[in-house]
């Protein structure tokens, strides 16, 4: 994985004591609340309903078991003795005093991490899929793509105040785990006459007006994606709406000028960013790929698996993916258990995780776009002992993929814009549907809910969506079916009137019904639902 050099570290060090001085001078009085606002969400920091939130940035989701550890200690320190994993593989903590917040972000500091990138109308956090490196799909690992386009959009003096915020994907796989199609701009590493580069997708995103973002180009030489994508965004920053923060998105301009003429002032600004040179060196390329280079495996494992206890057998054929190397194995740790938070995790079993990855994943881990967390390095020999591992702390649900692993937005138990409450939502889904061999007579089902409509939990991407709204200050629920981040991206579509709570529930439960009923062999729900269309599914749940 990647480490800071002394620039890197320099960079993190000044911004902890800038941020510094500006909490004390707010703290002081010295800043009002709109003077300081736009410094702290810079910084990371929102101020939520009950107290301050904090969102880390985790590149690309990927971490060391320091780095795991230390998220560990701060959340026993700082907060309330967890932290949250978020949809853009980030970690937030939902309960932070103002005046710790800069101790928080020089601990951080220590460990080669920052809040940097994680607020305001900035490119975010750069995502990509959570098995880069060790799956046997890809083109190429896509992190180091990942990490030159962090370093290129860090403080870039003309994108540090965009319309909007601006979101980044990199996948190198036909596989698209990272719902790349729903991002301002995705990347897809491909392989053209023997030589990398990447397909380029734009205006995509969710929130209040969702699209599935178009191809815009079907390759771009690995050399030039730096200008290209400056081009994109100087198009965008150039065009992009500043007079309504509803509609100042890159979507809207794609959809609002149509996608062949974005594509030829792209291709117009492209033509020109490439006499200016800007391209880094490959060296500098080169430079970042070598810190991603394959860990040195271990040759001649047995790829045996004892599978003689039937709960071990379960959670080993739901929870591990097969790995590129023989004799290893990548594992999906669900952090859905059925009367838990989806996404949060104790301090302790923070601190537990990060052994296991010191100990038997070569000291890595990766954290999920579906808020869960992957061990990627792991001799199947090992599993036995990281499955018991994780039954002593809880964290051994064998649900990937399944309707219990519910992607959850905090909603309106911390969130200031929210309109409903999505954490026992979820929980009342996951109990409804407990038993394991319900679960798995479903299949793949893939539940989100979202508390307000700028879709944090992905409801639109949901093969089962529940968006959150106010009903004259009663909380209802709206359900949406057939929705999708995978590479087959779609939205899903309102199936008419919301409900209550108890009501959704009951509601998800006729809608899983009818698919049983009406599925053909080796359709999944999202098969079924595009094969017979909405209409059997309202009749089923309205009557």
């Amino acid at each position: 994985m990647y480490r800071y050099d002394s620039y890197d570290q320099s960079i993190v060090d000044a911004r902890v004591e800038e941020f510094r001085d500006q909490t004390q001078r707010r703290l002081s009085g010295a800043l009002t609340e709109d003077q300081f606002k736009p410094l702290r969400l810079m910084n990371g920091l929102y101020l939520q309903l009950h107290a301050y939130m904090l969102r880390v940035a985790i590149p690309y989701g990927t971490l060391s078991g320091k780095q795991m550890r230390k998220l560990g200690e701060i959340a026993a320190k700082y907060d309330r003795g967890y932290g949250h994993f978020t949809t853009r593989q980030n970690l937030q903590y939902n309960w932070i005093k103002l005046a710790d917040a800069p101790d928080i972000l020089a601990e951080l500091a220590t460990v080669e991490m920052h809040a940097i990138q994680t607020s305001g109308n900035c490119i975010r956090n750069i995502s990509s899929d959570q098995y880069a490196g060790v799956s046997a799909d890809e083109i190429a690992d896509p992190r180091p793509w990942a990490e030159l386009l962090r370093q290129w959009s860090s403080f870039h003096p003309e994108f540090t105040y965009l319309p909007r915020k601006f979101k980044i994907c990199v996948i190198a796989s036909d596989d698209d785990r990272a719902a790349m199609r729903l991002h301002d701009i995705g990347l897809k590493l491909v392989s053209k006459d023997g030589v990398i580069g990447a397909e380029v997708y734009a205006g995509g995103g969710m929130g209040r007006t969702p699209m599935v973002a178009p191809l815009i180009r079907d390759f771009v030489p690995e050399e030039e994606i730096i200008s290209y994508l400056e081009a994109c965004l100087r198009v965008y920053n150039r065009y992009g709406r500043r007079d309504n923060k509803y509609k100042a998105r890159i979507k809207i301009l794609v959809h609002e000028i149509g996608v062949e003429e974005y594509k030829r002032q792209v291709e117009e600004e492209y033509a020109h960013m490439r006499t200016l040179g800007l391209n880094p060196p490959v060296e500098e390329l080169d430079r970042i790929r070598a810190f991603f280079a394959p860990p040195a495996y271990e040759t001649d494992l047995s790829d045996a698996i004892d599978r003689a206890d039937p709960a071990f057998a379960l959670w080993v054929d739901r929870q591990v993916v097969a790995h590129k190397a023989p004799g290893y194995a990548i594992v999906n740790i669900s952090l859905k258990p059925l009367d838990g938070i989806p996404g949060d995790a104790s301090a302790e079993q923070i601190a537990r995780i990060a052994d296991l990855a010191e100990r038997y994943s070569l000291d890595e881990l990766r954290v999920t776009h579906v808020q869960n967390l992957v061990l990627p390095h792991v001799k199947k020999a090992d599993l036995p002992a990281i499955w018991q591992a994780l039954e002593e702390i809880g964290l051994a649900e064998a649900n990937l993929d399944l309707i219990t692993d519910i992607i959850a937005c905090p909603g309106l138990d911390y969130c200031a814009l929210a309109n409903a409450r999505s954490i026992p939502l979820a929980q009342k889904i996951a109990q409804r549907f407990a038993e394991a061999e319900r679960q798995a007579e479903l299949g793949e089902l893939k539940v989100k809910i979202s508390g307000c409509i700028n879709a944090c939990g992905h409801h639109h991407a949901g093969h089962i969506g529940i968006l959150g709204v106010d009903r004259r200050g009663v909380e209802n629920f709206q359900l949406s079916l057939g929705g999708s981040g995978a590479e087959d991206a779609s939205l899903g579509q309102i199936t008419g009137p919301g409900f209550s709570e108890d009501g959704v529930v009951d509601a998800i439960e006729k809608v899983t019904d009818l698919y049983l009923a009406e599925r053909e062999s080796g359709e999944r729900f999202l098969d079924t639902y595009r094969r017979i269309g909405m209409k059997p599914f309202k009749e089923a749940i309205y009557g």
